[in-house]
């Protein structure tokens, strides 16, 4: 398929176009983050733990948030991300805040050619493995950066919301891994100014997640369900407790995130 050979370009394009959008949003309320409120849920922080004066490598980091939030709470942050314009609002974001925290326009698979060192902690979060072709991969590149007894520490969408249409109503997408999923629609901000964006995406299951990290030698120390959201990032949704999402038809019938921590063995 074409269009899989060219989704590194497609969804870098994607995530361009949105970064300014993103900015701007109430969704990710970057004045209230500038005065000090971290952009972080209680569900990772609870598996993070106390990280001052850990080194953590974050994948995937959009704009820095997240990065510079872990960084607010004593570790050495570095963040990387696919998009160009994204990295250079986050290194924007560091150097106003002063922030400990470096940043590296990378692919995900490409990372080992731009960074030569090993962290205390590894951490992922939230709508990141779609974008990922390859877990395998990605599951090589969490241990090759991972100190022995180093700590993964990764929080998800569950795969069962990826099976739905947009409204929640039929299944329309297979729940294990197969073609990429091509997409044209705009953000999951509250922006009605947002241009619909082409990406493409893949679906992987839990079996797929699990078994690629006890490959590369990872234990896996935690794993939890969530019947909520803490973003309000889907259609049809009800806030049943601050800063908790569901489907409003669906209430608590669906898992909806899902997180883990697995440690990486001495060597």
């Amino acid at each position: 398929m074409k269009t899989e050979k060219n989704y590194l370009e497609i969804n870098r394009n994607s995530w361009n176009n949105r970064t300014e959008v993103h900015l701007s949003s109430a969704f990710y309320d970057l004045e209230g983050f500038m005065q000090g409120k971290s952009s972080l849920n209680s569900i990772e922080l609870e598996l993070l733990g106390n990280v001052s004066g850990k080194s953590i490598l974050h994948l995937q980091c959009h704009f820095g948030q997240d990065t510079i939030s872990l960084s607010r709470m004593g570790a050495k942050v570095t963040g990387v991300d696919l998009s160009d314009k994204a990295i250079e609002a986050a290194k924007d974001l560091a150097q106003k805040l002063n922030a400990d925290a470096e940043f590296i326009c990378s692919d995900l698979y490409d990372l080992p050619n731009h960074l030569h060192k090993t962290f205390d902690m590894v951490f992922t979060s939230y709508g990141t493995i779609g974008w990922l072709p390859d877990l395998d991969k990605w599951a090589k590149i969490v241990s090759q950066f991972l100190k022995p007894d180093g700590k993964f520490v990764f929080v998800e969408f569950h795969p069962v919301v990826w099976m739905f249409d947009d409204a929640f109503e039929k299944i329309e997408y297979n729940y294990f891994k197969s073609e990429a999923i091509e997409t044209l629609e705009g953000s999951y901000t509250e922006s009605t100014t947002d241009a619909k964006q082409h990406f493409i995406t893949w679906n992987h299951s839990l079996s797929e997640v699990l078994s690629s990290l006890l490959q590369q030698g990872l234990q896996i120390n935690s794993f939890n369900e969530y019947d909520y959201s803490p973003y309000n990032c889907f259609d049809n949704t009800i806030e049943f407790e601050p800063n908790k999402f569901r489907i409003a038809h669906l209430g608590n019938n669906i898992p909806m995130v899902y997180s883990l921590m697995a440690v990486k063995a001495k060597q």
